[in-house]
């Protein structure tokens, strides 16, 4: 009689979603293998795009026990189908995010269907704290990519925005509309900054850099920013004529805007994932060296892999491959997810060293074919694998 009174009261299971939330709160890498095959096969039972293209190549939950063996889907995928949890609904608050594509009208844009906001929410936070806010609770950030009320689609936006929430200082800005980035306002923000002696955090992709380095010049009109001043590079070199590489941005960040290297931060992330990795610098990483050792450092809640291109088996580490991940934070569409980048996995940090040939007919090539055999969306004449992964 008791115990069936202390079965009626007992808690309720944990939703999948909510173990999740718990592991980012808390990680334990014990756990993170268990909890990613449940993740897997509640995806596969609520997914149904995933679950006929896993069920096409021939994966059957009840036989996966590790990670390695759960069928990744190729970013390429997230444009040929509807990768849509039956969970999902915007109604209850689901985001939509769309890739930007490569043309204007030619190709596909993938899609990414977030039933789960506060997850992407939890995820990006947690991470940017430990990797570009460590030392400071708040600081007044100048934005040069539109935020989420302006951009509703893009994951960029998106994270920006939680980012001025949590960790932006009253004087926070953003000086970019869908249309363009008001250059001169927002250099004007930064002069008074500097003029008062008040650290910064600059956020944009590359090509927003450029133009903020442009405008500045040689020398004439260079500003020093007060120690502590930071940058987040969020990549995307789209609209330069000659697109600035890593080390171009961190040197251009020290003439002109007094900021050191180690606090200029490369964040690799992607629509098609919740969860994003940053450079591994002296800022977030005690001991790390300068730029040529740097890795990015993925949060403990996504493991990242070296595929081979022919195979698409999980390589040791040190081994050139195509890089994809695991993302817990993924869990209400698809976890594994394959890039078109070539990468190294070194000691649990990611060296990105540029992207996958397209034209390849074999290996990743054969994983976007296969999915695309077996997607829900019309296909388009030209499958071309050439989106950009920094959004």
């Amino acid at each position: 009689m008791i115990g069936s009174r202390l079965a009626r009261h007992r808690a309720p299971r944990m939703s999948i979603h909510d173990q999740v939330i718990t592991f980012i709160r808390n990680p334990e890498p014990g756990r993170f293998d268990a909890l990613g095959v449940a993740v897997f096969r509640h995806q596969y039972d609520h997914v149904p795009a995933y679950r006929k293209y896993c069920a096409a190549r021939g994966c059957k939950p009840s036989e996966v026990g590790v990670l390695a063996e759960v069928p990744p889907v190729s970013t390429v995928g997230f444009k040929y189908s509807e990768l849509m949890s039956d969970e999902f609904s915007q109604e209850a608050g689901g985001l939509v995010f769309t890739t930007s594509g490569t043309t204007q009208s030619s190709e596909l844009r993938g899609r990414h269907f977030v039933a789960r906001p506060d997850v992407y929410r939890e995820s990006a936070v947690r991470h940017l704290r430990a990797m570009l806010f460590p030392d400071v609770e708040r600081i007044s950030i100048v934005a040069l990519h539109p935020a989420a009320d302006a951009m509703a689609e893009s994951s960029l936006a998106q994270m920006i925005s939680w980012a001025v929430e949590e960790f932006g200082a009253p004087a926070s800005a953003c000086f970019a509309t869908r249309a363009r980035i008001d250059v001169p306002a927002a250099v004007d923000s930064l002069r008074a900054f500097a003029a008062r002696g008040e650290p910064v955090c600059v956020l944009g992709t590359t090509a927003a850099f450029a133009a903020l380095f442009d405008h500045l010049g040689d020398g004439a009109m260079a500003i020093r920013l007060t120690p502590g001043s930071r940058m987040m590079d969020t990549g995307g070199a789209k609209g330069q004529l000659a697109p600035l590489v890593q080390e171009d941005v961190m040197a251009l960040a020290g003439a002109r805007l007094g900021i050191e290297p180690y606090c200029v931060i490369n964040e690799y992330g992607m629509t098609e994932l919740c969860s994003q990795l940053y450079d591994s610098t002296a800022l977030n990483s005690p001991g790390a060296n300068g730029a040529a050792s740097r890795t990015k450092i993925a949060p403990p809640w996504m493991r990242p892999f070296a595929l081979d291109p022919v195979t698409l088996t999980a390589l040791p580490d040190g081994n050139i491959g195509v890089l994809a991940f695991f993302d817990l934070a993924n869990v209400s569409s698809v976890s594994a997810v394959m890039t078109e980048d070539f990468g190294i996995i070194e000691r649990g940090g990611v060296r990105v060293l540029g992207r996958a040939a397209s034209g390849d007919s074999r290996g990743c090539a054969l994983g976007i074919g296969e999915f695309a055999a077996v997607s829900t969306r019309p296909r388009v004449a030209s499958t071309r694998a050439r989106m950009r992964a920094a959004r």
